[in-house]
């Protein structure tokens, strides 16, 4: 399956240790197109602690048009700084679109100090 910047996936993310996993929503943060590996995508975790907060962290409450969009049950944060390559076998299913992709660019750009 093909997906794309700004898909909200339910996936298998790696835990801090790199070694365990589990499942929780993540979004696709890479651009589209063809890439060398096309068979995994670059995604931010997406986490339901709202204390992790800060630059480069984006709080998403599940009620509002924009956790609706993205298909989220819980409030929850993104975190742009915690990325991971994941597997197109590792994605369970495509959980919706996030339409706050302006904010996570902001994020990215903190995060690479490219602002």
């Amino acid at each position: 399956m093909t997906y794309r910047r700004g898909d909200v996936l339910l996936v298998r993310f790696p835990n801090s240790e790199r070694v365990t996993y589990g499942k929780r929503p993540a979004l696709v943060v890479q651009a589209d197109g063809p890439f060398p590996g096309a068979d995994r995508r670059l995604v931010a975790c997406i986490t339901s602690n709202r204390s992790r907060v800060g630059q480069t962290r984006i709080v998403v409450d599940k009620n509002s048009a924009t956790g609706r969009e993205m298909g989220l049950l819980m409030d929850s944060v993104i975190v742009v700084d915690d990325l991971a390559t994941v597997f197109d076998d590792e994605v369970d299913k495509v959980m919706g679109r996030c339409p706050a992709m302006t904010k996570v660019e902001n994020a990215l750009k903190v995060l690479f100090d490219l602002i």
